[in-house]
């Protein structure tokens, strides 16, 4: 099982250090992916996530380092590690510009990106980009149609009911032809559009139950699309804290010591997932979470 981690580009120990040392530790220790994620802004309104009553949303957006920038600094400092975004928020931003920007990263980087794209959920982020909420969906397979036109030959060009490119020239061009495009989503539909037309899904975990359904159903719809669902790749998103002691009754999946994590992925085996997005560091000590991050590499390894 492939391994990857968050770096901490939001909550109080975001910054240029940090972001370097956790970057360069985890190619070091042998990770093989490093990911950041986007977030324009945190209102100051309360507001409803995801079904939940209205409330502030999270501090730890208070500073949250933009997702490419962040990843082309640390592409000088690494040479192998995977390079991914857990997820930009696409509709929030015009294609041709989203694709430049990630070709110029693959080309920096030697060909090492993972577009992990998603649609977004915040209105007043859609507001702020004075993009319309309603774009939602059709919006979402116009965006990865325009941008895989520009990473392709020249002239590209695309005409669609929300975005046009009159032929032109655009480069530069990514190393990867084309570069992989992952998406996020927790809803039926979503699940649906990425087996559809994304080289691979980024789910959150929950629960063994809940992933391994929810990925056994992205390649089952990908099959009946007509695609290869086992050329599709899979990175499971953990949201929960790894610790240094062992927790006991009510562990989150995919949460506790690094040794309990450990089991955790060795049973997600054969489920379909290809890699586990270590997508929480805690807030208050980053030498405690390396030596962690340190003890699961190994955990994972000699489990495998």
């Amino acid at each position: 099982m492939r391994l990857g981690v968050q770096l901490p580009t939001s909550g109080a120990l975001a910054g240029p250090a940090n972001i370097a040392r956790v970057a360069k530790e985890a190619e070091r220790l042998g990770y093989d992916s490093v990911w950041t994620y986007e977030r324009l802004l945190r209102p100051m309104a309360e507001i409803s996530m995801f079904g939940a009553p209205p409330a502030r949303i999270p501090e730890t957006y208070r500073l949250t380092y933009e997702p490419l920038e962040t990843l082309s600094y640390v592409a000088g400092m690494t040479e192998t590690v995977k390079l991914g975004t857990s997820v930009i928020d696409a509709l929030l931003h015009p294609p041709i510009v989203l694709a430049r920007r990630f070709a110029t990263l693959d080309q920096l980087s030697g060909g090492r990106v993972i577009a992990g794209l998603g649609q977004g959920w915040m209105p007043q982020e859609f507001e702020a980009a004075n993009v319309p909420m309603k774009r939602m969906g059709a919006g979402m397979d116009e965006v990865v149609a325009a941008m895989r036109a520009c990473w392709g030959p020249d002239p590209a060009e695309y005409q669609g009911r929300f975005y046009k490119i009159e032929a032109s020239e655009v480069n530069p061009k990514p190393v990867q032809q084309p570069i992989p495009v992952l998406f996020g989503s927790t809803t039926p539909a979503g699940i649906a559009r990425a087996a559809r037309i994304a080289d691979g899904f980024n789910p959150i975990a929950f629960s063994p139950e809940q992933l391994t359904e929810t990925v056994a159903t992205f390649r089952r719809l990908a099959t009946e699309a007509g695609r290869d669902a086992a050329a599709l790749t899979v990175v499971a998103r953990a949201n929960v804290p790894l610790t240094d002691d062992p927790i006991g009754e009510g562990r989150p999946f995919l949460g506790g010591s690094p040794e309990q994590v450990a089991e955790d992925v060795a049973r997600l085996e054969g489920s379909g997932v290809d890699e586990i997005l270590v997508a929480s560091i805690r807030q208050t000590d980053i030498d405690l979470e390396l030596r962690l991050l340190d003890r699961l590499r190994k955990a994972v390894g000699s489990s495998a």
